[in-house]
């Protein structure tokens, strides 16, 4: 049985101007809603991860605690669960799913807090990679409605050198001619083998493998870990999901919207919310860089980088303890006001 609810939103109008008959986010929510509504800590979910993988960021006893806290874990738009190309009935099934923003999942997610769960402020958005990347977007997009929030190894905006590797692993999975773009029989298996091959290049720091780190996550060799990453793909991926997921990485941009026009800088300077942002010193996606240039423009912002040779995947739940102390302690700073 699903262990998740779903809210939907009928005739949803996306950004890029098509309508999706019906939108559909898939959402779990732990803990208990307070009388004013406001004790609520929303966790978006991440590339290739859904509600459950959320659940390595909260617990009792840690920072983010049911038992305190309303934890609402939002499927992402294309990754299975919430509206993707592989349960999306035509017009917009497959290839044919239509360019979703992070713009346009924010205002879903906005809709299902105040619509379906009677909440009035969130007391934090946090999330890894593309759910730091939401994190952002929330902060910007409903300023009034976030008291804080936490990005980790993510940015506000996708950079130039994020959208080379996003193109790179889609050339990757789109030179098997199973693709036929998009119109598949059968899942184009040598695509997805190779889009997670290109990809766990980028996941971890040139140390990592430099220093055979992957002995600590039980693989014997690199291969090994290659292997695992295409097994990966194969086994809990529809290509044409990945894809859409990843137009929305690519385009990511909180400044790209009808409320700044474009202006990347004033929707930096819009956020009200608290913020402390935690890039990993050897991420290859989202690197510290990228955060510096943010926080300047954020008016109540600390940048907090985490050294490690873990890269992108230090926060990966389990990989590496101490980043997992670190990120309590940033979250319960926070909450704490």
């Amino acid at each position: 049985m699903e262990d998740y609810d779903i809210f939907e939103v009928e005739a949803f109008t996306l950004q890029c101007g098509d309508v999706l008959r019906k939108a559909i986010l898939a959402y779990k929510t732990y803990g208990t809603l307070n009388e004013a509504g406001d004790n609520v800590v929303v966790l978006p979910t991440f590339y290739t991860g859904s509600h459950y993988r959320n659940e390595g960021f909260f617990g009792p006893g840690r920072a983010i605690d049911p038992a305190r806290h309303f934890v609402v874990s939002i499927n992402l738009m294309g990754n299975g669960l919430s509206s993707s190309p592989s349960n999306t009935p035509p017009p917009h099934d497959g290839p044919r799913f239509p360019d979703v923003t992070l713009w346009d999942n924010i205002a879903c997610q906005y809709r299902l807090l105040t619509e379906r769960l009677g909440v009035n402020k969130i007391a934090l958005v946090t999330g890894w990679s593309m759910a730091g990347c939401q994190s952002y977007q929330w902060a910007a997009q409903y300023p009034d409605f976030v008291d804080a929030a936490l990005p980790f190894c993510a940015s506000a905006k996708t950079s130039p050198h994020n959208q080379v590797f996003l193109e790179g692993i889609k050339a990757a999975l789109q030179a098997d001619a199973a693709w036929n773009g998009g119109d598949y029989d059968a899942q184009p298996e040598k695509g997805l083998r190779a889009f997670g091959r290109v990809y766990a290049g980028w996941a971890f720091s040139q140390t990592f493998y430099r220093e055979g780190l992957y002995r600590r996550q039980g693989f014997g060799t690199i291969e090994d870990v290659l292997v695992d990453w295409e097994e990966d793909h194969v086994q809990n991926w529809d290509a044409n999901d990945l894809l859409a997921k990843l137009s929305t990485w690519k385009h990511g941009d909180i400044g790209n919207n009808p409320l700044y026009g474009g202006d990347f800088k004033k929707a930096l300077g819009s956020i009200k919310a608290r913020s402390i942002l935690i890039p990993c010193t050897t991420d290859l996606y989202f690197p510290p860089e990228d955060n510096e240039i943010e926080v300047r423009h954020m008016p109540n912002a600390d940048l907090r980088p985490f050294d490690s040779p873990w890269g992108h995947c230090v926060a990966s739940p389990g990989n590496e303890p101490e980043f997992a102390r670190v990120l309590d302690s940033c979250i319960s700073e926070l909450l704490n006001g």
